[in-house]
């Protein structure tokens, strides 16, 4: 028997929700009427069994893309006239995440209650952001959800691909540097200590490089099975030291000045902002307060103090483009000229998206030649690790033969 979700009212008014099984909407409508209510709304559904689940973080991480999909499919069902509770219930049943199935479906029912869907997004602040639910409760207030949807799931979409191209670049770089890095400690391992044998059996005297190079292998011959406790240490240290404002504050000062990697970092928040504002302006949000959205979901810290300052600057009168001024550092002047040219014109949401494709497209090309840029770095960066190997090795080789 169908179980329905429903909204009833009494004869006084007083508003009843909540679930009933019935053979069909008739009975459902019978079964209120005999407890002294009329049926005013109803959605039917699975109620999804409660059941034992191991809630491990990274097993149930929500990507981004599976909000985006949930943002996209929620706009298209809207647009065809389905109501939220029901149009969420759908979604819910066809996500594969346990964890955003459970969610999906505690926010249908929240709505199903009475709640709005803005309100029901704030209990879950881990899954959806912000900026998500300030876009939606303008939407709602407005009457344009279809409207704010489709731009929130243009934002996802472009968040994603930016996301996307910044990853696929640095993969090239890492894939080497990690294949070098194990190449190297089995070498060490392997190889250095029976130069080591071969050296001390000679008995020559070895250069300063070739002993720190024989020191390092024999202790990691010795000692290899400590190297998986020590990476895992320096993980989680590492992990936890960036969790903190001092770690986070040094990294996110000296990851600016990296050569190349530092604009792309540069370029990448430059276009998060004027990406973001634009959404939140175009939906109907007041400046000053998309401002104080954009500072929360920037990732580096410098950024996000200068969108909260700016938007300080701007709540006390200051043009957005002369607040900005102060931060020529970080935003490029051509964002700044852009921005006060839309400000001029009233076209403020237009000039922002604007500059965020022009941005992209800088980004986009400069991931697609990075590793070209990289590559001579790469080469060096060998030439000096292989180089310093050999001449450990050499060196007393060529001394024992001048020697005899």
């Amino acid at each position: 028997m169908p179980r329905y979700s429903y909204i009833a009212k009494d004869f006084k008014g007083k508003i009843k929700s909540g679930i009933l099984e019935a053979e069909n909407e008739s009975a459902l409508t019978q079964i209120l009427k005999d407890k002294g209510y009329f049926l005013i709304k109803t959605d039917t559904g699975t109620i999804p069994k409660k059941r034992f689940e191991i809630h491990l973080p990274f097993f149930n991480h929500i990507s981004l893309v599976e909000k985006l999909m949930f943002t996209n499919n929620l706009q298209l069902m809207v647009s065809a006239g389905v109501s939220l509770p029901r149009a969420i219930r759908i979604l819910s049943e066809h996500t594969e995440n346990k964890k955003f199935k459970k969610i999906l479906w505690e926010i249908s029912e929240k709505i199903t209650k009475g709640n709005n869907l803005s309100e029901s997004l704030l209990d879950y602040p881990n899954v959806f952001p912000e900026i998500f639910f300030r876009m939606i409760e303008v939407g709602e207030e407005s009457g344009t959800l279809e409207k704010v949807l489709d731009i929130l799931a243009k934002q996802m979409e472009k968040d994603h691909e930016l996301k996307s191209r910044v990853r696929g670049a640095m993969i090239y770089p890492a894939v080497v540097f990690s294949f070098m890095f194990v190449i190297g400690i089995v070498m060490m391992i392997m190889v250095v200590p029976k130069f080591s044998e071969m050296f001390n059996s000679l008995g020559i005297t070895l250069p300063l490089t070739t002993q720190i190079l024989i020191f390092v292998g024999n202790l990691l011959a010795n000692y290899w099975y400590t190297l998986p406790i020590i990476f895992c240490l320096l993980f989680l240290f590492l992990r936890f030291a960036l969790k903190t404002n001092s770690g986070k504050l040094f990294w996110d000062k000296w990851s600016l000045k990296i050569p190349i990697i530092g604009g792309i970092i540069k370029k990448t928040n430059t276009t998060q902002t004027v990406r973001t504002l634009g959404s939140l302006i175009a939906s109907g949000m007041p400046i000053v307060r998309s401002l104080e959205i954009v500072s929360k979901t920037l990732g580096n810290i410098y950024y996000k103090k200068a969108i909260a300052e700016t938007g300080e600057k701007v709540k006390k009168g200051s043009s957005l483009a002369a607040a900005l001024q102060q931060y020529k550092n970080l935003y490029p002047q051509l964002v700044i000229q852009i921005t006060e040219i839309g400000e001029e014109t009233g076209k403020t949401s237009v000039v922002l998206g604007k500059i965020a494709e022009f941005f992209e497209k800088d980004i986009d090309n400069i991931t697609k030649n990075f590793s070209s840029i990289i590559e001579p770095f790469l080469i060096i960066f060998i030439g000096l690790a292989v180089g310093f190997f050999a001449l450990s090795i050499i060196q007393p080789l060529y001394s024992m033969l001048g020697a005899v």
